[in-house]
């Protein structure tokens, strides 16, 4: 007996080592794997889709704020600033003319298939860009490259860039995120893009969500924070808030003012609120009857009380518009001469001219902006002046990117956009104003060679008094011109969850994920 006992002890002895095996991260059976971790994932809301994933072909934020995570500039802003500093290439030189730029690139940058980068690769990005190449679809193209004659690759790891002129913000201007992004040589950029940024791109679901995945291998000193980054699409602005308070999402843009003391209330959510750097304009079609006119344009101005829809459309969170950028960037013109509102001699204009027998077509996106929170409710106040003084006009709403397409067209007599500045130079507004043989940024179809002989001289002229001078001049001629109504400065909103730590609002308004944790 004694030792059958001893027996026994020893078989539950066994059995007990057994299952005690079986409880660890050893697999349990063939081909069975230890349980993973949960992988840590980033969601973004925003209010509409990506047009497209190649920088060269678009000039949205929804668009930038996934092609940042992915591409990178050769340089780029500080973070809270416009100050430059290196990325791809880790310094520069700059001939003593002014026109010939030496970029020396990182060793070791490798894109997300596990290709190094070359210079190479990076006149690939900037030659299909240039004026023999590009296309009427690169929105920034024509202004970015304006001055380029050549991009050539010196050595594996130095390009070199020629201009026809001197440019003082070319440099800024290359930081911008939607200038010239590199990507890997490919036919694919724009569905399936190959880049050295932070994260990879992994899938996209059209009007629905873009997937992007951690780059192990990213070749900054930090790597990125999560395994996944997803962009979800959610069109309307109260849902998007209540996904953000639920916990549904991480961190919201287009947030509107009707949902700021909810979000501020609940507890769970951070709002930032910043000065913003923008403009939220009335453009007119020129390009026809009866905008083609000036006094048409400045009948319809006379119309538009741009401190009413300020103070009833914004309530609180946007200034009135008294020139064509925010009045704390150089160059600022206070005072340029823009048209004042005075309702009775907008009338009689009206009456004069014939345009109360004129039917406007108004076109406007439906979801809110940055710079426009109302969104297509600005066009049906517009509407409401219009009809006050004696015109006739339809509104139609589109999604933003059909809407995008209906503007290139020129479809509408009037539209609404807006403009958030790049890089904090003067240049970089007015610019969406130059004449038509510049291409991608005017959609008014208006020019001026006053306007244009300003801007030339302006890019070429060191910062300085003589400098910002020039572009208060250029102001002058556009609020004579009236190819725009400046209406507001919106106040840049920024919305997280309490636990997201390490972002802060850009002024240019770019969205970088990199660094950020929670």
């Amino acid at each position: 007996m004694k030792n059958m006992k001893k027996t026994w002890i020893a078989l539950l002895l066994l059995v007990a080592m057994i299952l005690s095996a079986g409880c660890g991260a050893q697999p349990a059976a063939d081909g069975d794997e230890p349980a993973q971790a949960e992988p840590k994932i980033f969601v973004y809301a925003r209010g509409s889709d990506s047009i497209s994933l190649d920088s060269a072909f678009v000039s949205d934020g929804e668009s930038s704020k996934v092609l940042n995570q992915i591409a990178d500039t050769l340089v780029r802003y500080k973070d809270g600033s416009t100050e430059i500093m290196p990325w791809l290439a880790e310094s520069w030189d700059i001939s003593e003319d002014g026109t010939e730029y030496l970029f020396h690139l990182r060793e070791g940058v490798k894109f997300h298939d596990g290709s190094d980068l070359t210079a190479e690769d990076v006149v690939w990005n900037f030659d299909r860009q240039l004026a023999d190449n590009r296309t009427s679809d690169m929105p920034y193209a024509s202004f970015t490259f304006a001055d380029v004659v050549s991009v050539e690759a010196v050595d594996p790891l130095t390009v070199k860039i020629i201009l026809t002129k001197p440019s003082t913000p070319f440099i800024a201007n290359l930081a911008m995120s939607l200038s010239v992004q590199i990507y890997k040589p490919g036919d694919d950029v724009a569905e399936n893009p190959i880049g050295t940024g932070s994260y990879k791109f992994d899938s996209w679901k059209k009007d629905e969500s873009i997937t992007l995945l951690k780059n192990e291998d990213f070749w900054g000193d930090e790597k990125p924070s999560f395994d996944k980054l997803i962009f979800k699409v959610t069109k309307e602005n109260a849902v998007r808030a209540t996904e953000l308070m639920s916990g549904q999402v991480d961190m919201i843009d287009g947030i509107s003012f009707n949902d700021v003391e909810q979000l501020e209330s609940s507890g769970e959510v951070e709002v930032e609120k910043v000065a913003g750097m923008n403009i939220n304009y009335m453009a007119f079609n020129t390009t026809r009857a009866p905008f083609d006119n000036k006094e048409a344009r400045v009948a319809i101005a006379k119309a538009i009380n741009t401190q009413e829809i300020v103070d009833f459309l914004y309530q609180g969170y946007a200034t009135k518009a008294e020139s064509f950028f925010p009045d704390f960037m150089p160059g600022y013109n206070g005072d340029p001469g823009l048209t004042e509102y005075d309702v009775e001699a907008a009338k009689a204009e009206v009456a004069a001219l014939g345009l109360d027998q004129t039917p406007i077509k108004i076109i406007c996106y439906s979801n809110p902006r940055p710079y426009n929170p109302a969104g297509g409710k600005l066009a049906e106040t517009v509407q409401a002046y219009l009809n006050e003084v004696g015109v006739t006009a339809e509104v139609v709403v589109y999604p933003w990117t059909d809407y995008r397409d209906k503007v290139n067209q020129y479809e509408g007599d009037i539209y609404f956009m807006g403009w958030i500045g790049d890089n904090g130079d003067p240049d970089n507004f007015l610019t969406l104003l130059e004449g038509a043989s510049i291409g991608g940024l005017n959609d008014t179809g208006w020019s001026s060679p006053e306007f244009d002989a300003l801007m030339n001289k302006g890019r070429e002229l060191p910062n300085g008094e003589e400098r910002w001078e020039t572009y208060r001049q250029a102001q002058e001629v556009l609020a004579q011109e009236v190819p725009w109504v400046p209406i507001s400065h919106a106040l840049d909103l920024g919305a997280w969850r309490t636990n997201v730590t390490g972002y802060e609002l850009h002024p240019t308004g770019r969205v970088n994920l990199f660094g950020v944790d929670k």
